[in-house]
């Protein structure tokens, strides 16, 4: 039975706060239910129709447990050094490093709903191919496990459309487009491919994240350098077949995923560098949550209907099944990829929070106004918006105390009042509803004692104005559009 969440956590994480405790029980909870998801999984094939995933599928997924248990075994015998836990990763050997990487709960996620196919209904042949493809990745995973733990082994692997992926390690792009099987072998830190109509490609095992060769058919795995001293690489993960799922849940406005060349990367190291410094001024909670929550960056394509060259637009989201990973387009210099964290992490604990303690009862119906959307929310979709915004607000206050140059004190100000105001039009809402629990209500409160506390550090006046009158038209538009037009 999972933990009760401790009554200081959730008065800490309502303030958009949470130190070392907190965060840490988030990260321990959601690394215990990805394990029993990944238990579920196992037992969903052990019990799924042979017309759904056949006896040879069933038996190939256990042999890839016992690798991954292997490559477990052999890390707790102190044998080869295995892989290096992510930023504010889970430590421990590389198969449960590459168990709770983040983009392995969207993996499983997709198993689920695979292996709960009605094989009678239309449709059910094309799913059971999509889930021999989706069950075949559990043997890259495994394999790259295995690698990381210094194993000697041997496995026939399946590279998706032409490319094969390796987590943590890598992509090999084949010679045959297709589905297309490549052997891999791993001895003494080298992988060994091979494939048909192709030279072997050989890769040397880096230390952390990627694997190095002169290849041109291989891909590395990227990262960037820790957030802070000690801290280790974030991976920036442009590879994963699952990094986005196109029958998840999509995100209103949020592009495709990207594939970075060089020059990108170098876009995305030089905002990185900097993110540290623009973190910590709008607080040292902020950064924190950053080297203890983030596991990795998922680049994403330029927002839809960004020119080319455009500085101006970017685009960021999480997913619930991917704890740990923010999805973002390139961000346009360290500040606002700062922002970008800011925002985002936020979800990310409260979709924690959320799963372990029940915070309301309300339904999903879309009706609610949030200054920050053209459209209704449902009630968690508020709270989620605000409790970001809410943070938000305290982070560019913080840093409009603390910045000295008067342009950069200036934006900071500019934002703090607009994220203020807008949290203070959906707070009446929240604050107001039946559905919250004893524990919701709670949280609430204390997210209404943050919003109280920013007024001992008011906004110029002139941005206090202009920000009461974004959110004046926001709510005019909205009311518009919610009103129908009379005869």
């Amino acid at each position: 039975m999972l933990p009760e969440v401790p009554d200081r956590i959730l008065l800490e994480l309502g303030r958009t706060e949470g130190g070392p405790e907190a965060l840490a029980f988030l990260a321990r909870d959601q690394d215990t239910r990805r394990l029993l998801l990944l238990r579920a999984v196992l037992d969903a094939v052990a019990g799924a129709d042979p017309a759904l995933c056949p006896a040879d599928a069933r038996r190939r997924l256990l042999e890839d447990w016992a690798l991954l248990e292997a490559a477990d075994a052999a890390a707790a015998a102190d044998e080869p050094v295995g892989d290096m836990p992510v930023a504010g990763g889970p430590a421990g050997s590389p198969a449960r490093v590459r168990l709770l990487a983040p983009l392995v709960g969207a993996w499983a996620q997709r198993c689920l709903r695979g292996l709960g196919t009605d094989p009678a209904r239309p449709g059910a042949p094309q799913r059971a191919r999509e889930l021999r493809c989706d069950l075949g990745h559990f043997s890259a995973l495994a394999a790259a496990a295995a690698a990381r733990a210094g194993l000697s082994f041997a496995v026939r692997l399946t590279a998706r459309d032409g490319l094969l992926v390796l987590p943590s390690l890598g992509a090999l792009r084949t010679a045959e487009t297709g589905d297309t099987s490549v052997e891999v072998a791993h001895r003494g830190g080298r992988l060994t491919m091979r494939q048909r109509g192709a030279a072997d490609v050989v890769v040397q095992v880096e230390r952390g994240t990627g694997a190095w060769s002169g290849a041109a058919a291989w891909t590395p795995a990227y990262a960037l350098p820790g957030l802070t001293t000690g801290a280790p690489p974030t991976p920036l993960d442009d590879l994963d077949p699952y990094r986005w799922v196109q029958d998840s849940v999509h995100h209103l406005g949020l592009s495709g995923p990207a594939s970075l060349d060089d020059a990108e990367r170098k876009r995305w190291l030089h905002s990185w560098s900097g993110t540290a410094v623009e973190l910590r001024l709008g607080g040292e909670q902020r950064l924190l949550e950053a080297v203890r929550l983030l596991r990795c960056l998922v680049p994403l394509a330029a927002p839809p209907g960004t020119e080319p060259g455009d500085c101006t637009g970017t685009c960021s989201g999480t997913r619930r099944e991917a704890f740990g990973a923010v999805l973002s387009s390139a961000p346009h210099g360290p500040t606002v990829l700062a922002a970008t964290l800011v925002h985002e992490l936020q979800h990310t604990k409260l979709v924690a929070l959320s799963e372990a303690v029940t915070l309301h009862r309300a339904d999903g119906k879309k009706r609610y106004f949030a200054p920050w959307r053209t459209d209704p929310r449902p009630y968690d979709g508020l709270l989620q918006g605000t409790y970001s915004h809410l943070a938000l607000a305290d982070f560019f206050q913080q840093r409009a105390l603390t910045l000295t140059r008067p342009a950069d004190r200036e934006a900071a100000w500019a934002e703090h009042a607009r994220c203020r105001e807008q949290v203070g039009a959906a707070l009446p809402a929240l604050v107001g509803s039946p559905d919250l629990t004893v524990p919701g209500r709670r949280f609430v409160d204390q997210m209404v004692a943050v919003y109280e506390r920013l007024d001992e550090h008011p906004a110029p006046r002139g941005h206090a104005v202009r920000a009461q009158a974004y959110v004046t038209a926001a709510r005019g538009l909205f009311s518009a559009r919610r009103t129908p037009p009379t005869e």
